[in-house]
């Protein structure tokens, strides 16, 4: 019986360093899967043996690949889990592999934004600042440091938590664990994309729909403010206190869409392109269409 073939911490290590620079070969037809193969190539020198079976797995890991960078670490230690089986004779086939692959990166793209760019660098790069407004050369050096420190342990650690979680799925591969793990991930991810729609997708259309005379005491009369810093500090106050900037209230498209329905226009957008890629529409086009369809409304008037 031949001896089984294990990654070790090394290997893993290696692999986890790679990691890092999965961005560096990012291209629009298959995004990451340049930086997700360079980085897994030391586990399949040290899992396959034959030059035809590092060509097949290198292959099959430059399909489409696209998460948030350092979410991209958990998926990675399932899917060297699954190698390690699939190279010591289990049957893991290249469509469980991607399965896991696909099954995870989606949902959990949507995780890593809210965390990394909108909490904790926002929350190091404050404390960075106020160190550097009072001229301590720390500002800078503790943003840099903490940051990484921070990446860099969140990566290795959730590698090692989806390498061993991976060899658990193995375990059980008529695919009961499996379809929790990417299910519960998938759960999570669209609650925090939902949640974010509105945030990343915008659409204001501005058409005039209506325009309202108001009367008088409801917009700020400018003629009548005091010359100077005081008349700017007065026509502030007023606009504060809920006075219009002029004497006619205009309402727009997209007025109206919000007063029905805050955020309705983004909503119906998101759920066409994800129609259009449940249809094969290539994300190339959907992209160039989004940009000719805007610029084309633009020049008319609508957007």
């Amino acid at each position: 019986m031949a001896e089984k073939i294990t990654l070790s911490k090394k290997d893993r290590m290696s692999v986890a360093w790679r990691s890092t620079f999965i961005q560096g070969s990012w291209n629009y037809e298959r995004m990451q899967n340049g930086g997700w193969c360079y980085a897994i190539i030391p586990a399949i020198k040290k899992l396959y043996k034959t030059k035809e079976d590092r060509a097949a797995a290198l292959k099959r890991h430059l399909e489409f690949f696209n998460t948030h960078p350092y979410i991209a670490s958990p998926i990675m230690g399932v899917t060297l889990a699954l190698e390690e089986e699939r190279a010591n004779g289990a049957p893991v086939d290249d469509v469980a592999i991607q399965g896991v692959k696909v099954g995870m990166m989606g949902p959990l793209a949507g995780v890593g934004d809210p965390v990394f760019w909108f909490t904790v660098r926002p929350m190091l790069g404050a404390l960075g600042a106020s160190l550097a407004l009072t001229g301590s050369i720390l500002g800078p050096i503790i943003f840099f440091v903490a940051w990484n420190i921070i990446r860099w342990a969140f990566m290795w650690y959730t590698q090692e938590f989806g390498y061993k979680a991976g060899s658990k799925i193995t375990d059980d591969l008529s695919g009961g664990l499996l379809q929790d793990v990417t299910k519960g991930a998938s759960i999570l991810g669209m609650f925090v994309l939902g949640a974010l729609v509105e945030r990343w997708v915008n659409v204001k259309f501005v058409p005039v729909v209506s325009e309202v005379k108001l009367s008088d005491g409801a917009y700020i009369d400018w003629k009548s403010l005091p010359a100077g810093t005081e008349g700017i500090r007065k026509a502030i106050s007023d606009f504060a206190s809920g006075l219009s900037l002029t004497d006619v209230q205009t309402k727009t498209l997209q007025d109206n869409l919000d007063s029905l329905i805050p955020g309705l226009a983004a909503v119906l957008l998101t759920f066409l392109c994800m129609w259009l890629l449940k249809k094969k529409v290539s994300p190339i086009i959907i992209i160039l269409g989004l940009f000719v369809v805007g610029v084309v409304f633009h020049v008319i008037g609508l957007m």
